[in-house]
């Protein structure tokens, strides 16, 4: 699987686990709505430094966002 895919939608799934849109990522995260919507799309292709603020903002850990299912 493309790792912008896998990360994509990780981040879309934790975000909504925990009750969170993307206008409050934004808020939290400082990171554009626009930029979340295309990386849960698979259209970006996060920094590493992009991936730790998601997971602040999230409260997991990086590799909660790059994991593959265990399907």
């Amino acid at each position: 699987m493309d790792m912008r895919q896998l990360v994509g939608r990780n981040f879309a799934r934790l975000r909504k686990a925990r009750g969170l849109t993307q206008e409050e990522v934004e808020a939290r995260s400082g990171l554009s709505q626009q930029y979340l919507s295309s990386l849960e799309r698979g259209r970006r292709n996060p920094t590493v430094i992009t991936l730790y603020e998601l997971a602040q903002v999230l409260k997991v850990s990086v590799a909660d966002l790059v994991r593959m299912d265990e399907d």
